[in-house]
């Protein structure tokens, strides 16, 4: 679902920008806050960044030629929290943006609005109601990041439904039903992979997970509390970059919603590349030549700046570490 150069106006993409702006704002500031109360918190949203990067590589197929990939934002926000997620988003897209060039330079605000704010902080204030209806336990949890997984990514292609309706680029009668009935399917695979990606979080790391979570309290301290902080940064970037490396050049060649629905619609051609000096364009690395080799290491470079981005980034507006407990 990235937007590329020209899709949208300047009007929407400076308008965009500045709420993304100010999202970014808070959740520095919150960050700052949280890294003075628990050690793991910079790390563990370095890490989260790392792994939405490399596992947003992997389109799988969901028929009538379209593709679709993980976006993560629901996953990080129950996690790591909403305006966390704002920021793991912000780090990926950047990336993404000038080192890929997958998302336009002018349209960043307008993706990181439809990626961080409207499908992480949304599908949090949707997620929260839906997880204090339910009982106690690491399955109703996993059940309410889902559903926030799926309802997220069908808002944020509604979003940019209006957004390309209000930039001229394509009807809202013809925008809105063709982005929503893809993004619908692609939103099932989102919802399986934010719980399957959870799931694995929460049996192997309970001690991180968030207290609104209400996980059974004896895997909250089955011995995990004091595992190191190095350990749990190296152990979700090693997982990341092996994503990466060995998965990436296996995902589906065909095009993602967004592409498929300007292609079907009529406004394929209004994408421009204004920023021409992605080193890894495509995601592949040319001095290698093509093939799955060029992809993997690419997916990886991108991984490792992923994780040096948003672990130096946050670190800059960070206080002093204290207490480990987990975030709230």
């Amino acid at each position: 679902m990235h937007v590329p150069d020209g899709f949208v106006s300047p009007a929407i993409n400076v308008a965009t920008a500045a709420v993304s702006s100010g999202a970014i704002g808070i959740g520095l500031a919150r960050a700052r806050r949280a890294a003075a109360e628990t050690s793991h918190m910079v790390p563990l949203l370095a890490t989260t960044a790392a792994f939405v990067f490399a596992a947003q590589m992997l389109n799988f197929p969901i028929g009538g030629g379209t593709s679709g990939h993980f976006l993560g934002a629901a996953a990080a926000a129950a996690l790591l929290g909403p305006w966390n997620a704002c920021l793991v988003m912000t780090v990926v897209l950047v990336i993404q943006g000038l080192f890929f060039g997958d998302g336009g330079i002018t349209a960043l605000g307008t993706n990181i609005f439809n990626m961080g704010i409207v499908a992480g902080l949304g599908g949090f204030i949707l997620m929260r109601p839906i997880r204090s209806l339910l009982p106690d336990g690491r399955g109703p949890w996993l059940a309410s990041a889902a559903v926030a997984g799926w309802a997220g990514v069908v808002a944020a292609s509604a979003a940019c439904s209006l957004e390309l309706a209000a930039s001229g680029t394509a009807p809202l009668a013809v925008a809105l039903p063709a982005m929503v009935g893809t993004h619908a399917v692609i939103g099932a695979g989102e919802a399986l992979i934010t719980a399957a990606v959870l799931a694995a979080v929460a049996a192997s790391r309970p001690d991180i997970l968030p207290a609104w979570a209400r996980v059974e309290p004896r895997a909250r301290t089955r011995g995990h509390a004091r595992r190191k902080v190095a350990v749990l940064a190296s152990s979700g970037l090693l997982l990341a970059a092996t994503l990466a490396l060995l998965a990436g050049p296996f995902a589906s060649r065909r095009p993602d919603g967004l592409e498929k629905v300007a292609e079907e619609t009529g406004f394929l051609g209004r994408a421009e590349a204004l920023w021409r000096g992605a080193p890894f364009q495509d995601y592949s690395l040319g001095a290698v030549g093509g093939g799955a080799g060029s992809t993997g290491l690419a997916g990886l470079l991108g991984t490792a700046a992923v994780f040096t981005a948003g672990y130096f980034g946050i670190r800059l507006f960070q206080g002093r570490a204290g207490t480990d407990r987990a975030p709230r």
